[in-house]
């Protein structure tokens, strides 16, 4: 028989990424790169597939992909640190999640249009563009650095996990997406629909009073998702046959 020790106490804290570097075993390294839209690829200023493919030639450790579609290069010797980075700046594709908001950086989206055949609306390729606006909402209350996590998807399967976003958009046509606000930022709650067949003035018109109202009116350490159920905005999903209630 194999003796187990004693428990150790232990919670999950937050289910998003920690961005940039961070130390690891045996005196290596890891750096969490944020990846938009999980697609790695270059575009004018922008070379990160081709900075990978250099750092993939001498770097001996791994590279992961997290849950929330980024990417981990770990492992990494203490010799080659300063050379990956260099690698990175070159291409111009240096880590930069700190200068974006904290909504874009846990943002969501799955391949939808024009890859998957089960998709009616976009979601990868048009959320960054959404986001762009939404950003400017957020910056003007004061929210930049708050995590509020938006998920997208092109259909109701649901591969970017929306029913758990504190922002959930379904693509239910092209240009057209229910909303769902509501779910834990921990990932231990459901949201629920608040608005369907909304286009992008409707997104914009029914978020921008909601953002204004949580910058305003939250508790201390109270998460977007928290706030709108407790103000009555939805009801709370407490199991899974609440969610259509």
């Amino acid at each position: 028989a194999v003796g187990l020790g004693e428990a150790k106490p232990y919670r999950f804290t937050s289910s998003t990424d920690a961005f940039g570097w961070a130390p690891g075993l045996n005196g290596r390294s890891n750096l969490t790169l944020f990846i938009e839209g999980g697609r790695i690829h270059d575009q004018p200023g922008y070379g990160l597939k081709a900075a990978l493919a250099e750092i993939s030639a001498f770097h001996t450790g791994d590279f992961r992909l997290t849950g929330n579609q980024n990417l981990i290069i770990g492992n990494i010797e203490d010799g080659h640190r300063q050379r990956i980075q260099a690698v990175l700046e070159k291409h111009g594709a240096a880590p930069k999640a700190e200068q974006l908001t904290a909504l874009r950086r846990d943002a969501l989206a799955c391949v939808a249009l024009n890859t998957c055949s089960q998709a009616f609306a976009e979601a990868e390729r048009y959320l960054p563009a959404l986001l762009d606006k939404l950003d400017t909402v957020i910056r003007a209350h004061g929210l930049a650095d708050d995590s509020i996590l938006i998920r997208m998807t092109g259909c109701p399967n649901g591969c970017a996990r929306p029913y758990l976003g504190e922002i959930g958009l379904v693509g239910k046509s092209p240009g057209r997406y229910n909303l769902y606000l509501g779910a834990s930022h921990h990932g231990d709650r459901l949201n629920k629909l608040y608005r369907e067949m909304l286009d992008e003035d409707g997104i914009l018109r029914e978020l921008t009073p909601l953002f204004a109202a949580y910058a305003a009116g939250r508790e201390a350490g109270e998460s977007f998702g928290d706030f709108v159920v407790r103000t009555g905005v939805v009801q709370a999903t407490k199991q899974g046959l609440d969610f259509h209630a």
